[in-house]
């Protein structure tokens, strides 16, 4: 085991990240060791770093290119993330916009500007105009599936043909989750999505809500838990983990491998 390796099994992200620089260091053409650095960089969020090391890669091993695409267009997915919940920007919306959508959108950014009352009416109004998606998750049946943060709720953040999308959970047939394997997986869970139309996509749902990246805790970083802000009554905001809420349960995505929905919807 790489000493890097060590260090992030006991939460030290700082000498995780000291340890593989050393390695990559005196030995720069070995693959593992900067494909291991691009994981941990991105972890930790420091995406243009992350993206620098993709870039080596793609120079190094044409054996990386499949996976260099992707996670860049991830990386690049990550920046906007971040600036769609901060209000600047707006994401796109897979499927038809509904009013639902329009308020819920308006509530975050009302949010992002502190007008709490202002975004907690419109959330509310969303909510009610959002309809309820019954199905099971890993065979556990549920009347409604939301996201646990209330900035999402019937809205599902994902990475799709290297675009950031927010997909109503209504327009989704089934989400099959792939396993948790790398290191990577702790920023962004590879799933393959089958649409209430028929059609069908592999993308990724990121594994940590926004700002998870930069905590001091890195339990939160690593995605090992998950920890909720209030700063205003019912807004109720994710760090760390992503959770999935049911009539029934609370989910943390990484131990879900299926969720299907019943119904049927035109996108």
């Amino acid at each position: 085991m790489l000493s890097s390796e060590q260090a992030l099994k006991d939460g030290n992200l700082e000498q995780a990240l000291a340890d593989i620089q050393q390695a990559v260091r005196k030995d720069p053409a070995n693959v593992k060791n900067r494909i291991f650095l691009f994981q941990l960089l991105s972890v930790i969020g420091q995406w243009e770093r992350a993206l620098t090391q993709l870039n080596v890669l793609a120079d190094m091993d044409a054996a990386t290119l499949a996976m260099v695409q992707t996670y860049r267009e991830a990386l690049r997915c990550e920046v906007l993330r971040k600036e769609v919940f901060s209000g600047l920007k707006t994401p796109l919306i897979f499927g038809e916009p509904q009013q639902w959508m329009a308020l819920l959108l308006q509530s975050l950014n009302l949010a992002a500007q502190e007008k709490y009352q202002e975004a907690q009416n419109l959330r509310n109004q969303a909510f009610d105009g959002a309809p309820a998606t019954a199905g099971s998750i890993d065979g556990e049946r549920f009347d409604w599936l939301a996201d646990a943060d209330v900035r999402l709720g019937p809205m599902l953040e994902a990475i799709i043909n290297g675009q950031y999308y927010w997909v109503p959970f209504q327009h989704i047939n089934t989400i099959q989750i792939e396993l948790p394997e790398d290191l990577r997986d702790l920023v962004w869970m590879p799933v393959h999505f089958a649409w209430q139309n028929g059609g069908e996509a592999v993308g990724f749902i990121p594994t940590r809500y926004v700002n998870s990246e930069t905590n001091p805790d890195a339990a939160i970083q690593l995605a090992r838990k998950t920890e909720w802000q209030e700063p205003h009554d019912g807004l109720f905001i994710g760090l760390g983990q992503r959770l999935l809420s049911t009539n029934h349960n609370d989910y943390a995505l990484m131990d879900v491998r299926e969720i299907s929905f019943d119904g049927t919807d035109n996108i």
